[in-house]
């Protein structure tokens, strides 16, 4: 999110914007109400943390404005000398919450960000499922096709979507895998309730069970008071756990105790909470060979594989590459016959690693390079070019003397942290894997310790990124 600080103490306002920032939010911070107007006026920001005592216009005059001129943003109060009519009169002026500047009151206003944003997350996903539950009604596909696959697929989904089975969607990256599932309950009885989105490998092990069944007071340093998991959050509609392949062994005992039973603890807790959601869960990892290896459940598995839906990827697909390059074509608002026969040609050609998702960002790209004129195969930068549809992935050939396969994995490790400059999420993505398979990998070869944290210059999150 985008947070503006307003502190007439600008020494203040700049330490609350940095403690914002290091939570991987970008701020800015001005000294003054009448500041933070005109910056307003300027700037974007999706939440405003303002001091309440100022001077004129005070924090709650300057809520009232923001209230009335950009009323989606938020808004919270940090007050030294908070009263129980000033909190109330805050919050009937729309303000979000309040915070008392005391002790480690910036952890407190971390947590209430990070809130307010997956609140506002949810709140985006639901507004764009409610406005496509209609369309979906009638029987528009998710993903874009006519092969026998894909038809396959879409029927399963009709199937069981106004069911409350736990459905798992399996298939490579960028197969639409994200699209089907909101599809799911978009056409589900729960399509009413919330949808909540959670990728299982996009933090670390302590903030995945903090954020998936949430957290008491006092749970752990910096957590100032209750809050819901995620599992709450989708209370009466669908929770959709991507990269389920990712999730920590010591939390899928967790999660298979919430299938069974429908309730949970939270952390720190010992109250039972009881919930009705639909799961739906999506891997592009090899399950069944992660059970042999004991690095999945087997009970979870099964619980899971109630119903899978397997993806098809776009290579066993060629025949759908007209349909889907004219949906991304309508969808940027270029003519239908933008690209040229000798482009569609090399588009059917290429294997399409990255399946969809690929395919759309080709296209995008191709309309930049070409502008007004028509897409030309010269306008396509395939992101790997070897994987022409006549030609396999590059694999390195044995040597007659053989090799060790750890010494070659431990050296394609190292390449990519190079070529990466260190940067793990960089790496990982050269490599194909998640963050977390890197580093357990990094820690199998003795490149990184099994305690050591994480780099402030990696990214948060390696989301999965589903294509339409």
């Amino acid at each position: 999110m985008r947070v503006l600080v307003v502190d007439d103490e600008i020494k203040n306002a700049e330490l609350t914007a940095l403690a914002i920032g290091d939570a991987g939010h970008e701020t800015a911070f001005v000294g003054g109400g009448r500041e933070a107007l005109d910056r307003l006026a300027k700037d974007r920001f999706d939440a405003v943390i303002t001091d309440l005592r100022m001077k004129a216009p005070d924090g709650l005059a300057l809520l009232a404005d923001i209230r009335r001129q950009w009323p989606d943003t938020i808004v919270i109060l940090m007050t030294a000398y908070a009263s129980l009519e000033t909190c109330r009169g805050a919050f009937r002026q729309g303000a979000y919450d309040y915070v008392q500047k005391e002790g480690e009151y910036h952890e407190e206003l971390k947590l209430l960000i990070g809130r307010a944003s997956r609140e506002r997350e949810l709140s985006d996903d639901n507004r764009r499922l409610t406005g496509t539950v209609d369309t979906l009604r009638k029987g528009v596909a998710p993903v874009r096709g006519d092969s026998p696959a894909l038809r396959q697929a879409r029927s399963l989904a009709d199937k069981v979507a106004v069911t409350d089975s736990t459905v798992l969607l399996r298939g490579e990256s960028g197969t639409g895998k994200d699209l089907f599932a909101r599809t799911l309950h978009a056409l589900s009885r729960r399509a009413s309730g919330p949808w909540v989105k959670v990728n299982c490998g996009a933090l670390p092990e302590a903030l995945l069970e903090s954020e998936l069944f949430g957290h008491e007071k006092g749970a752990f340093t910096g957590a100032v008071r209750q809050k819901p998991g995620r599992f709450e959050d989708a209370d009466g509609g669908t929770l959709f756990l991507d990269e389920i392949g990712e999730l920590p062994t010591s939390l899928q005992v967790k999660l298979l105790q919430v299938i069974e039973e429908k309730t949970f603890t939270r952390v720190g807790g010992n109250q039972s909470v009881t919930v009705s959601v639909r799961l739906i869960a999506a891997t592009n990892r090899d399950l069944e060979e992660m059970v042999r290896e004991r690095t999945f459940r087997e009970d979870l598995f099964f619980r899971l594989n109630v119903f899978p839906i397997t993806l098809p990827p776009l290579r066993d697909r060629p025949g759908d590459i007209p349909f889907l390059v004219a949906h991304v074509l309508d969808r940027q608002g270029a003519p239908p016959d933008k690209v040229t026969p000798a482009a569609m040609a090399e588009l059917e050609r290429y294997t399409f690693p990255g399946n969809v998702r690929e395919l759309e960002h080709t296209i995008e790209r191709a309309l930049i390079l070409a502008g007004s004129d028509p897409i030309e195969p010269a306008h396509l930068a395939f992101s790997r070019p070897d994987q022409m549809r006549e030609g396999a992935a590059w694999v390195p050939r044995i040597p007659l003397e053989g090799l060790s396969l750890e010494a070659l994995e431990r050296e394609l490790i190292l390449q990519a942290l190079e070529r990466a400059s260190g940067n793990k999420s960089q790496a990982a993505r050269l490599l194909g894997l998640t963050r977390r398979t890197l580093y357990s990998r990094m820690e199998k070869h003795g490149l990184r310790k099994p305690d050591e944290g994480e780099d402030a210059g990696d990214d948060t999150a390696d989301e999965g990124r589903e294509g339409a």
